[in-house]
């Protein structure tokens, strides 16, 4: 399989499918780390894709780090630079100027549970499971991941037994927003990012910047720089189409500027 087939990259009105593609369970080695940085940094700058969903195929989203593509710990340095892909193949979703849609069709540890974490909006089919079995396999690292999905207790439960949750568990917990059939999780999915993709792109770009900023910053700091945005805001062709088309009360027709 080459390094394009491992990731199925689609790209339909305003929208991007992205599939891992690696059986049997798209775990992570780093061709495939090194694929998913690339595509989504290539929806960051594309003018045509205004929202991603990714997804998994088959039965698993992603079992995790391949564990037989581990770094050689007596090679001095490639535990470093292994780590340095690991962290960027997160920040590469996190980042994205564009939303993330995460719609897991199976389970999801590990640093597959990463990937969900670094999305935007969760959608879940009813046999999806979630999990960090760090624990489990001689490996350390997740707390990044899970405390910013999960209370305290769970987080550490999850950290300090390998615990799975089911989809229910999740949608009991107000993490994700549906628990679906496998056979509609991605059409959902994908009618939300028809209705983002919908939206002025320019707010959107800045509604994704808002909310990632505004997790490191205290309330008034966040707040002030929200209010400077909307500033900028203000003085795009976007802003004034979404103005005139409320008042004219017709579909706004965005162009991105």
């Amino acid at each position: 399989m080459s390094d394009s087939d491992i990731i199925k990259f689609e790209v339909d009105k305003h929208i991007a499918l992205v599939t891992l593609n690696r059986p049997p369970v798209n775990a992570l080695d780093r061709a495939m780390r090194d694929r998913i940085i690339a595509i989504f940094d290539e929806i960051s700058e594309r003018n045509d894709i205004r929202v991603a969903v990714l997804t998994g195929a088959g039965k698993v989203f992603c079992a995790g780090a391949d564990l037989r593509a581990r770094p050689d710990v007596t090679k001095i340095g490639a535990f470093h630079e292994h780590n340095r892909v690991t962290r960027e193949t997160g920040n590469a979703l996190h980042e994205c100027a564009k939303p993330i849609i995460c719609a897991v069709n199976g389970a999801a540890l590990g640093a597959g549970l990463g990937l969900m974490a670094a999305s935007d909006i969760f959608f879940a089919s009813e046999n999806a499971t979630f999990g960090m079995p760090e624990i489990d396999v001689g490996l350390a690292g997740g707390a990044a991941m899970v405390q910013r999905m999960f209370n305290k207790s769970t987080a550490r439960r999850i950290m300090y037994t390998g615990m799975r949750l089911t989809a229910a568990d999740l949608y009991r917990m107000n993490i994700i927003e549906e628990v679906t059939t496998l056979e509609t999780l991605v059409p959902k999915a994908m009618k939300l990012a028809e209705e983002i993709a919908g939206k002025s792109p320019l707010g959107i770009k800045y509604a994704k910047n808002s909310l990632n900023m505004c997790e490191l910053m205290p309330q008034r700091d966040g707040y002030r720089m929200e209010q400077n945005f909307t500033m900028q805001l203000a003085h795009t062709e976007d802003a004034v189409e979404a103005r005139t088309a409320m008042l004219e009360k017709r579909k706004p027709v965005f162009k991105g500027s």
